[in-house]
């Protein structure tokens, strides 16, 4: 395993940079690393790495949420108001009537099918939207309409919506039937999750305010309390559900509401954990993918991603109706509300584990979606926000 991290970091690191060098995001250099270390080219990759690899992305992935927490304030979301609460839902609806309309027509599947695709697609990625967003935050670029803020808040809670709905549709498609108590889930994973994690944040600021405490172990803390709220969500019996995720994220902005200056100094800390989390995290994204079925898709998969991206991106447009926000700051939402990548290669390859008929094709295209939306979201947000977005 350690030969196997120093390739990540080493190979990760330098590919990255290489990228940037180009004007390109470092993060399709690190995705191709992990490509080529992957079982599907070189595999120097260990099994054991590669067995903890799930684990390794949801720690990466508490990291940037955790940030992005502690830099979300609350005056700025109470500003963004119904736009931040449409983009939790709708975008992701609109996507999988993408599927649902695309899908029987380009890959031959049952309209059953096609829903499970349209869940394991429509799941915008917080690893590679969270960071771009605070860039934009750290920046000040649209930060008076509150742009980053609206887009953070609404991808934090696109995801549960999304893997709610996926268990559902792939419930049904494996012949276990439908029950129409687990939409009960969606309202309760957020509101719980949420709950869950302002009572954490609370508590926490009550402790770092009474006791004395260096920054590095009030870093342990939060990274302690974070996994618990991730394995709790494990626990919670169905239909009730609980967003371990969402609840990182509010007990961040909870934190940053009640010790401003506290959460500053913990945001710089979690910046630098950042640094080697991200490697991890887009490196093993990429040694999930698998080259051969990818290429063996032919262009109908790209077709479908293509063709469901364009009714998310309108679905975004209908959320930003009624706003102040201009032609251009609405175009900029629809390009940053794109990118795929940590949703679909934890639950791409599900279906296939489940022993549905649609399984490959639907990892196929997940492994695709993740490989044309991550650099083309990335580049996208990157080439328009300056031009776009005003500087506050």
């Amino acid at each position: 395993m350690l030969f196997s991290l120093a390739l990540i970091f080493l190979c990760g690191m330098g590919l990255g940079s290489l990228f940037q060098r180009l004007r390109l995001p470092g993060l399709l250099g690190m995705l191709l690393t992990g490509i080529v270390l992957g079982p599907s080219v070189l595999n120097l990759l260990d099994e054991s790495i590669l067995g903890v690899s799930t684990d390794l992305r949801q720690i990466a992935l508490i990291i940037i949420l955790t940030r992005a927490g502690l830099n979300l304030d609350l005056a700025d979301l109470k500003k963004v108001g119904r736009p931040a609460f449409l983009l939790c839902f709708v975008p992701a609806s609109f996507e999988i009537l993408g599927a649902l309309v695309l899908g029987p027509r380009l890959l031959g599947l049952t309209f059953v099918e096609s829903a499970v695709l349209g869940t394991v697609i429509a799941a915008v990625s917080p690893a590679v939207v969270v960071p771009k967003m605070l860039k934009l935050m750290d920046e000040g670029y649209g930060t008076k309409q509150s742009i980053p803020q609206m887009i953070l808040a609404g991808a934090s809670v696109d995801d549960v919506y999304v893997i709610v709905l996926f268990a559902s549709f792939s419930g049904l498609a494996a012949g276990n039937g439908f029950s129409p108590m687990a939409f009960f889930e969606i309202p309760t994973a957020i509101v719980l999750g949420a709950a869950g994690g302002v009572l954490c944040g609370w508590f926490l600021a009550i402790l770092f305010r009474r006791v004395h405490l260096r920054d590095s172990a009030k870093v342990v803390l939060l990274l302690s309390f974070s996994f618990l709220l991730v394995t709790f969500e494990n626990v919670v019996p169905a239909p009730i559900g609980f967003s371990g995720l969402l609840a990182v994220m509010s007990m961040g902005i909870t934190l940053q509401y009640r010790r401003r200056e506290a959460a500053a100094r913990l945001s710089l800390k979690y910046s630098k954990l950042w640094v080697a989390a991200e490697l991890l995290l887009f490196v093993l994204v990429g040694a999930a993918v698998d080259v051969k079925a990818a290429a063996a898709s032919g262009l109908a998969a790209i077709y479908l991603i293509l063709g469901a991206l364009c009714f998310r991106m309108v679905g975004v447009f209908l959320c930003t109706l009624g706003t102040s926000l201009s032609s251009k700051e609405r175009l900029f939402c629809m390009l940053a509300y794109t990118p795929k990548a940590t949703v679909q290669a934890a639950i791409g390859s599900v279906p296939l584990a489940m022993g549905l008929a649609c399984g490959q094709t639907i990892l196929t295209v997940a492994v695709l979606a993740i490989l044309i939306t991550a650099p083309l979201g990335s580049i996208a947000i990157e080439r328009t926000y300056q031009k776009w977005l005003k500087k506050a």
